[in-house]
């Protein structure tokens, strides 16, 4: 592990409590100016002392739900967009500690105002300090301080990819030093007598278990870190439940952690959060329905057939954004794709239908498209419990008979409006890519990743980024 990383990872604890400690400071001061008090006079007597000692207090506390939701893991590998979103969480889990807290103790403070100015402000004080600390270290790293060298070993694809990264993201601090494509003592030990080496890496799953363990041996022996791509098996393994039958040790390797208590977890968020969002789009669908109304015939919201968890099917619902019938159009009485659309559609890497030029598309329909505002009814299915906020998109029953075995495993939890596959490259991706994406989403699951993912959305969408989610 480099000194670098250290560094960075300690300095962020006091720096996140100067932030924190400072964003109270700011809502006294706000609370407490004359322009504030002219609207809302104070009616309570806050001695600032007093309030400085508990801001000290709390702003401790909070480092340690800091530190739950991953904001000092000794790595700057994360995306800003996502250390900004744990940082929204961690505040907001802070915030609703305070707030449970005064609920039981009614006397604990007085002034809503500057708990909730003190919340607004800390996420910005420590969102700015996170991005100063990256700025810092990207200057740094232009400096060649805290680089990460490395010996890159692998003749493949993935060790293409991963050489690719790299060199395009130099803010991830690692220099290839050489890549090779086998295992080669002499040859690294004559790069380490040129230069200091830091890590070795393997990009390549072909080699056997003896031979990672003859360059896990070797790494250690030169005091190099050893990192390796995992196969299917290894990164399948991390969700494993160890139980004891009759005194033999069965180990299950779970199809993904939204078992028990995650399923519990995902189901409130998603209705929760399903129910503030469609609130929020109330005013827009009459003016929507009005639109679609005038642009063409038909109805204005679609009941599509899906397919959801464990093959079930479901009527998934959209603003109309095609003409009508526009589903029977594109599938013979077999269900087989009709010639017209097979020769239109331009994803032949797999089961899917893709034109960007559909025909059948709407006027208003291509905006809607464009603004993801068709996909908006889909809260109500979200609500119903047919599908989640997040989760691998649900497919046409058509489509869904294409699938390979291995591509099933898609079928294991509820679909989703967006998904890991669609904040990462959204209609750009291989279906293939897709596809590995989203098993990495089922197999990994956590509720912060499903944030992530929907501010990523977010962005997505008002960025312009893309087709359609």
């Amino acid at each position: 592990m480099k000194k670098a990383e250290l560094i960075f990872s300690a300095v962020s604890v006091p720096v996140d409590y100067i932030m924190l400690v400072l964003a109270g400071i700011t809502a006294f001061v706000l609370r407490y100016s004359e322009w504030i008090q002219e609207m809302r006079p104070v009616i309570f007597n806050l001695d600032y002392n007093n309030y400085l000692k508990l801001v000290l207090f709390i702003s401790f506390v909070w480092l340690f739900v800091f530190a739950l939701q991953g904001l000092y893991t000794i790595t700057f590998h994360k995306k800003i967009i996502d250390e900004l979103s744990r940082i929204v969480f961690a505040c907001s889990t802070g915030l609703m500690l305070i707030i449970v807290y005064i609920f039981w103790q009614r006397e604990f403070f007085d002034s809503r105002f500057i708990i909730l100015v003190a919340w607004i402000f800390s996420i910005f004080y420590v969102s700015i300090a996170r991005i100063a600390l990256r700025y810092i270290r990207r200057l740094l790293l232009s400096k060649d301080w805290g680089i990460t060298k490395v010996i890159l070993i692998g003749s493949g694809k993935m060790t293409d990819d991963l050489s690719s990264i790299f060199y395009k993201q130099p803010a991830l601090g690692y220099r290839i030093i050489e890549r090779i494509n086998d295992f080669d003592e002499d040859r690294i030990n004559s790069l380490m007598a040129e230069t200091k080496i830091d890590e070795m890496i393997l990009a390549d799953t072909k080699f056997t278990k003896d031979e990672r363990s003859e360059m896990l041996n070797f790494s250690n022996s030169s005091h190099m870190s050893f990192k390796y791509v995992a196969d299917i098996f290894d990164a399948q393994s991390r969700n494993v439940d160890i139980r004891s039958i009759g005194g033999v040790p069965l180990i299950e390797i779970k199809k993904t952690p939204l078992d028990g208590w995650g399923r519990i977890y995902k189901r409130i968020f998603d209705i929760i959060l399903s129910f503030v969002l469609f609130v929020l789009f109330l005013p827009f669908y009459s003016l929507i329905a009005i639109i679609i109304k005038l642009d063409s015939k038909g109805p204005v919201i679609e009941k599509l057939t899906r397919v959801g968890k464990e093959g079930k099917k479901f009527r998934l619902y959209k603003f109309r954004s095609m003409i009508k019938n526009a589903h029977n159009l594109k599938y013979d009485q077999d269900g087989n794709l009709c010639e017209e659309f097979k020769k239109m559609n331009i994803r032949s890497d797999g089961p899917l239908f893709k034109n960007e030029n559909d025909p059948r598309i709407t006027r208003f329909g291509r905006f809607l498209r464009k603004t993801s505002l068709d996909e908006v009814p889909q809260l109500m299915n979200v609500l119903k419990g047919e599908m989640s906020l997040v989760g691998p998109r649900p497919h046409e029953p058509e489509e869904v008979k294409k699938y390979e075995d291995c591509q099933k495993k898609l079928l294991s939890i509820k679909s989703g409006m967006s998904g890991l596959a669609q904040v990462s490259g959204r209609s750009n991706l291989s279906f293939n890519d897709e596809v590995k994406l989203d098993l990495y989403y089922i197999e990994n699951w956590s509720i912060k990743d499903d944030i992530q993912i929907i501010f990523k959305t977010i962005w997505i969408v008002l960025s312009k980024k893309g087709i359609k989610l």
